[in-house]
C-alpha cells in the first residue's frame, strides 16, 4: 500500500492533466478542424452512411477489415462505462445543462476524429503478410520524420499504460461490482470469465476482434436504445420540457449544492465537455489504430467513417442516458455515477431496470477490453516489434482478474494521467499535418462529386 500522501498526489496529478486546459484544448481543436475542413462532419454525414453500408467496399483493396468492422471495432472501445457512469457523474455534478455541452463537444469532436483517422490510413504500414500497423505513432514517425520520433514513443507508452489502468483494471472492477450487487456473483468469478472471453477474442488479432465487434456493437446498441426508448416513450409528453431544461440549465448553471451562477455555469460546461472527451476519445488518436486496418485505398473515405463515432457515442448514446436520468427526477438526489444511472433505469423500468444495466455494462466493458488490447498491442509492436508480445498479452489478461477483486486506484489514476498526456503528441501531429489533410479532403470530394468512385 502506498502512503496516503502519495495516493493524493497521484489523484491530484490526474485531475490536473484532465483539467480545464486539456478539455478546452480538445474542444478547441475540434472547433478549429470543423472550420478548417468546412464542416466536414455535417456535409459528409450522408456519404459516411453509404461507405459504412458497403457501397464502396472492394475485397481487393489493401487492409484487413471492412469499413463497417473498423467502425464497430473503434466504437467498441469508446462505447463503455463513460456512457453510463460518466454521464451519471456529469448530470449529478453539473445538472441537466451538462448534456448540452456533451452534445456540442461530441459534434466538434467528429472533425477531430475525421482528421486523425484519415492520417491513420494515409501513413499506415502493411507488411508482407498483409498485416496493418497504423495509428498516431506511425503518422508521427512517417509524416513528421526522425526529429519527432520522441513524440511517437511518448504516445505509444501512454497507450500501453492505458490498457493496464483505465481499461484492464477499471473496467473489470466496475463490471465485477455491479454484477455482484445485482446477481450475487463473486468478484473473482466475473474477473476470470472476462479474462477468458477476452483471451478467446484477442488471440485471433484484428480480424477476430473486428468480427466480434461487428456482432456485439449492434447488439449493444439495440439493447441500450431499446431500454432507453422504452422509458422515454412512457414520458413522451415531458420530452420537450426536458430539452428546454437542458438548454436553459446549460447557460444558467443549475446543479446540486447551489452556488453563484457564474461558478455553476463553469461547472456545467466543464462536466459536459469532460464527459464527452472521456467518452468519444476524439483527440486521443486511439481510433486511428483501429481504422488504419480498413480495406481501402482512400484515406479520406475512412476518415469520413470515423466521424460517425462521436455522433453515435456522445450525441446519441450519452444523450439517451442523460434523458433517462432527467426523466427519472433523480438527477438532484445524492446518487452519483453508476448508482444514479442504475436507479434511473430501475425507476423507468421497475423490476427490469436493475437487471438491464448490469448486462449493458458487461457488454460495454467486454467490448472495450478487446478493442483496447489491440491498441496496446499495436503500441507495443511499434516500440518492441514481436518481442515480449506474449508476456504482454498474459499480463493484460492477468490484470483483468486482479481488477475484478482489487481496484488499485493509484494505478488507475496514474494511468489516466499518462493516457491524458498522450493527447499532446497526437494534437501536435494533427495540427502540423492539417494542410495535408485539407489537401486530401479537397481532392477526394472533388473526385466524389465527379462520380469517379461510382
Amino acid at each position: 500500500m502506498l502512503p496516503d500522501w502519495v495516493d493524493a498526489a497521484i489523484e491530484n496529478f490526474a485531475g490536473l492533466v484532465w483539467g480545464l486546459p486539456m478539455i478546452f484544448l480538445l474542444a478547441g481543436t475540434g472547433v478549429f478542424f470543423s472550420l478548417y475542413f468546412s464542416g466536414v462532419q455535417f456535409r459528409a454525414f450522408g456519404h459516411a452512411i453509404n461507405v459504412v453500408t458497403g457501397k464502396y467496399d472492394k475485397a481487393t483493396d489493401p487492409g484487413e477489415i471492412s469499413h463497417f468492422r473498423a467502425l464497430c471495432t473503434a466504437l467498441s472501445a469508446t462505447v463503455g462505462l463513460g456512457n453510463i457512469a460518466g454521464v451519471g457523474v456529469a448530470i449529478h455534478v453539473g445538472g441537466p445543462g451538462a448534456t448540452f455541452w456533451m452534445i456540442v463537444t461530441g459534434l466538434v469532436g467528429m472533425a477531430t476524429k475525421y482528421a486523425e483517422c484519415t492520417l491513420g490510413v494515409r501513413y499506415r504500414r502493411i507488411d508482407e503478410n498483409g498485416r496493418v500497423r497504423g495509428g498516431p505513432m506511425h503518422y508521427i514517425d512517417l509524416a513528421l520524420g526522425p526529429k519527432f520520433k520522441v513524440l511517437a514513443i511518448w504516445y505509444s507508452v501512454g497507450v500501453i499504460f492505458g490498457t493496464f489502468g483505465p481499461i484492464a483494471l477499471f473496467q473489470s472492477n466496475q463490471v465485477a461490482d455491479i454484477v455482484n450487487s445485482s446477481f450475487g456473483v463473486e468478484h473473482y468469478i466475473t474477473g476470470f470469465v472476462l479474462a477468458f472471453l477476452t483471451g478467446l477474442v484477442i488471440i485471433g488479432g484484428i480480424k477476430r476482434i473486428g468480427a466480434v465487434a461487428a456482432r456485439i456493437v449492434p447488439l449493444m446498441a439495440l439493447l441500450y436504445f431499446g431500454g432507453a426508448f422504452a422509458i422515454l416513450v412512457q414520458d413522451l409528453a415531458n420530452i420537450p420540457a426536458m430539452l428546454y431544461q437542458i438548454l436553459n440549465h446549460a447557460f444558467t448553471g443549475t446543479a446540486v449544492g447551489g452556488a453563484a451562477v457564474g461558478i455553476l455555469v463553469k461547472e456545467v460546461l466543464i462536466q459536459g465537455m469532460r464527459r464527452a472527451a472521456f467518452s468519444n476519445e476524439a483527440g486521443l488518436g486511439t481510433a486511428a489504430i483501429a481504422h488504419s486496418a480498413v480495406k481501402t485505398k482512400e484515406p479520406v473515405r475512412e476518415g469520413v467513417v470515423a466521424l460517425l463515432e462521436p455522433f453515435i457515442d456522445t450525441v446519441v448514446i450519452c444523450t439517451l442516458t442523460a434523458l433517462v436520468i432527467i426523466s427519472s427526477g433523480l438527477w438532484d438526489s445524492e446518487l452519483n455515477g453508476i448508482q444514479l444511472s442504475s436507479a434511473a433505469f430501475e425507476a423507468g423500468l421497475p423490476g427490469f431496470g436493475i437487471y438491464f444495466l448490469p448486462v449493458a455494462v458487461s457488454l460495454f466493458a467486454f467490448s472495450s477490453l478487446t478493442s483496447w488490447y489491440y491498441y496496446g498491442e499495436q503500441a507495443w509492436g511499434y516500440l518492441f516489434g514481436e518481442r515480449g508480445l506474449i508476456p504482454y498479452k498474459c499480463v493484460y489478461l492477468f490484470l483483468i482478474v486482479v481488477g475484478s477483486v482489487w481496484a488499485l486506484t493509484p494505478v488507475i489514476n496514474l494511468s489516466d494521467a499518462i493516457v491524458g498526456l498522450t493527447v499532446v503528441p497526437n494534437l501536435i501531429a494533427l495540427l502540423l499535418l492539417a494542410p495535408t489533410i485539407k489537401k486530401m479532403t479537397v481532392e477526394y470530394f472533388a473526385k466524389l462529386k465527379k462520380g469517379e468512385f461510382d
